[in-house]
């Protein structure tokens, strides 16, 4: 009798022979389909989980389900466009739905459990700090030069809405990106060890020397910068801030009580970068010459 009764609990823990699929859904469409199998130790008795499979599956799953939030900004027209919140995969409820799902028999249908992400500026935000300017400077180009010219429209749009908090740093570079072919960046004129060469991306240093002199102006704190190795022709000598995505880079601390918001454009001939916060700043503004109207045509530039 002893016998009979182990081996019918044996017969019990074996898995059974019906449909093990996992339909996981957003909204009630199909996100990805899984089968429990996929995810145990081959061991005969009780399923055990491989943590190390599941683990790599989360992760997967975490990708095609967050929605990166987006943050407010300011139009072209100075109206402000509101924010997008966001979404990632709620790790904690999931693993509890999957685990019921899994140590039990048959097949099952998870509808995604989410988590809001909420993108740091809002429209409230927005409004508050765009109040008061506290620094701005203007430089200026050939724009007969399509190639230089666009690269700057591109530099000026990737800074511009880009808001530094209380205590952070920006940084050139990793606000823009890495100047390619793919992202848009056109062959243009630089600077590499003193000479005058061709490269994607040529006339971005413009675009971060006018930032620069823009929260010079604004009396920030600047961590990093460095000048060209040559002379160029938008800004007073020594008021460069040159960029290479392997080389140098500018970066600033915003050391004040208040955000401080960076609109950048670029129209016509002029680079404009103006830097503005709400009317509660305690800031300290700095004298520095303007940049020439009408640049030296017999300084090249990059």
């Amino acid at each position: 009798m002893m016998f009979t009764w182990i081996i019918a609990l044996m017969l019990l823990a074996q898995p059974v022979n019906v449909p093990n699929d996992l339909s996981i859904t957003e909204k009630e469409q199909p996100v990805i389909t899984i089968n429990r199998t996929d995810f145990m130790i081959d061991l005969p008795g009780v399923p055990i989980l491989d943590v190390g499979k599941y683990k790599s599956f989360l992760k997967r799953l975490d990708k095609q389900v967050y929605e990166e939030p987006v943050n407010a900004k300011i139009d072209s027209r100075g109206r402000i466009i509101p924010e997008q919140v966001g979404y990632k995969l709620n790790h904690r409820l999931f693993t509890d739905k999957f685990s019921a799902y899994f140590f039990s028999n048959g097949s099952a249908k998870i509808d995604v459990p989410k988590i809001l992400v909420y993108p740091k500026v809002d429209s409230e935000l927005l409004s508050d700090i765009r109040v008061k300017q506290i620094g701005r400077y203007d430089t200026y180009f050939n724009a007969s030069n399509k190639n230089r010219s666009h690269n700057i429209s591109l530099a000026t749009e990737a800074i511009n809405n880009y808001v530094v908090f209380p205590g952070k740093t920006f940084s050139f570079n990793k606000v823009v990106g890495q100047r390619t072919k793919e992202k848009g960046y056109l062959p243009a004129k630089i600077i590499v060890r003193g000479e005058f060469s061709e490269g994607v991306g040529g006339g971005i240093c413009q675009v971060s020397s006018t930032l620069f002199n823009a929260v010079d102006r604004a009396g920030v704190q600047i961590t990093q910068r460095y000048s060209h190795s040559k002379r160029v022709n938008y800004v007073p000598p020594g008021r460069d801030a040159t960029v290479s995505w392997y080389g140098p880079d500018f970066n600033f601390k915003n050391h004040y009580n208040q955000p401080i918001l960076i609109r950048a454009n670029a129209q016509g001939s002029r680079v404009t970068v103006m830097v503005y916060s709400s009317d509660q700043i305690n800031y300290e503004p700095r004298k520095i010459p303007s940049a020439l109207k009408q640049p030296l045509q017999e300084v090249s530039s990059d």
